[in-house]
């Protein structure tokens, strides 16, 4: 039994799926005008963990993510410039349609990157906005039938005022919301929550390099329509499970939520499932404010990615959680050890069905990874036999993929590096701080990690960078 907090109902239920067995889940993906930061990528290690979570137990995934490479503006609303068309002017490329595909190619193929470097598994699909533009028209034209909408001079706005329970998924006072309180003033709009789901080429705005032609002239979707159309296409409606940062529930979310209703009358997804901000330095990382850290500054760091994903599996999805470098190399430090301590053991045997089952529960309780991890740590420090510790932690990684699979059987250490060390332990207990530090750094160069315990140096091949 998988329980999960529902941000709908705000509050932890249990997980029935709307076939047996079956899981429709869609996660918001990238606006593919920059590298994803770390908080970014937060997102994606939680959505991961809730999908391996749900294949642990059991369940078949249809997972769908989506790359937004048109519609996005600067505002995340409807104000301001495509955010692609800003990466063009940024990296001072030609404005014209082939540095827009090669701006939204480059970031989507480095997003691909990160997310496998952090062992997050690909989705079943991959859906690009701008291949699904007539499908999004088609979407507006049934909202249009149906009553919800109404034209401007600059597009084709939803009436938020004719869906009953709009805002519900983020307890919108609608009543009390003043004019422009949520959105930049746009006088055209009936009521300050409406929201564009087409954008029409007009002189303030004509410059725009990708346009359609739609009934309503040409122009391009909104941000809204684009999430609810392709999950919809690939998932039907209601799907199980929609997920993503908590900065989405205020108004992208609560506008997916309107679309599809409005359409079809029915629920978008049944759970909705968010995750919390990744905090640096007491707020929230954010490209437009270029104070956001990628996946690559860690690595020219030396971290291993999966220290990072180590760090996000340390904190409940629903926490905040800070980083500082500190934290990170704390992390490392646990992966490095877990991995030491698994290239120690033999080959795996029996699983030890009660600790599976401890790890089960804590999983299956909202995804709660740090009581999971407590748990493989407290098979390591058992006395269980070292061969089925390894099988019972290896069941493990199905969901935690901190790619242990991939750690080979500690390597004999040399005669030569165990000379190295017994020579450095003597100009340890002679005080020659400096020269035994230059030794253990020659040690290190040749793959081994050597660690001072109280009965003599612990030699180690190193397992990873």
């Amino acid at each position: 039994m998988i329980k999960l907090y529902n941000t709908l109902t705000r509050k932890k239920e249990i997980f029935r799926p709307i076939k047996l067995k079956q899981v429709g889940l869609y996660s918001c993906g990238p606006t593919v005008y920059n590298y994803a930061h770390i908080g970014n990528l937060r997102a994606y290690i939680f959505a991961d963990i809730l999908k391996k979570t749900l294949e642990y137990n059991d369940y078949k995934i249809k997972h769908v993510i989506n790359i937004t490479d048109v519609g996005h503006l600067t505002s995340d609303q409807d104000e301001g410039e495509d955010k692609i068309i800003t990466a063009i002017k940024r990296e001072g490329k030609k404005l014209d349609i082939n540095s827009m595909k090669q701006i939204s190619n480059f970031y989507t193929n480095a997003f691909k990157s990160d997310i496998t470097k952090l062992n997050i598994s690909h989705p079943s699909k991959w859906a690009k906005a701008t291949e699904h533009v007539e499908d999004m028209i088609s979407d507006i034209k049934k909202i249009e039938k149906n009553g919800y909408c109404y034209e401007t001079a600059d597009g084709i706005y939803f009436d938020t005022a004719k869906l009953k329970n709009y805002g519900k998924i983020a307890k919108i006072d609608i009543e009390n919301l003043l004019h422009g309180a949520r959105v930049c003033v746009n006088p055209t709009k009936k009521t300050p929550t409406d929201f564009a789901l087409w954008l029409k080429s007009t002189p303030k705005n004509k410059n725009h390099i990708m346009q359609w032609d739609s009934p309503w002239g040409k122009g391009w979707p909104g941000w809204h329509i684009e999430c609810s159309t392709m999950s919809v296409k690939y998932l039907k409606q209601p799907f199980d499970i929609h997920t993503g940062g908590i900065d989405h529930i205020p108004v992208h979310h609560t506008n997916e939520i309107a679309q599809a209703q409005a359409i079809n009358h029915k629920p978008l997804a049944n759970y909705w499932v968010h995750n919390e901000f990744l905090i640096l330095d007491k707020a929230k990382m954010s490209k437009s404010k270029e104070t956001f850290i990628t996946l690559s500054t860690l690595i020219a760091k030396n971290f291993n990615p999966i220290a990072y994903r180590y760090l996000c599996l340390s904190a409940k999805y629903r926490s905040p959680l800070s980083f500082s470098w500190q934290n990170l190399k704390s992390s490392q430090n646990a992966l490095n050890n877990l991995y030491n301590t698994i290239s120690s053991y033999n080959r795996p045997s029996k699983i030890i069905k009660l600790y599976q089952k401890k790890f089960q529960t804590a999983i299956n309780n909202d995804l709660d990874t740090p009581a999971a991890i407590a748990i493989m740590w407290d098979i390591i420090k058992s006395n269980h036999k070292q061969a089925d510790k390894l099988a019972t932690i290896l069941d493990f990684d199905k969901v935690l993929c901190l790619g242990l699979d991939k750690i080979k059987k500690q390597a004999k250490i040399p005669a030569k590096i165990k000379k190295m060390a017994i020579q450095r332990q003597v100009m340890r207990d002679n005080q020659e701080w400096e020269e035994s530090d230059k030794l253990r750094k020659q040690i290190n160069k040749l793959g081994f990690d050597i660690e001072d315990k109280p009965n003599g140096p612990s030699i180690k091949k190193r397992t990873i960078n």
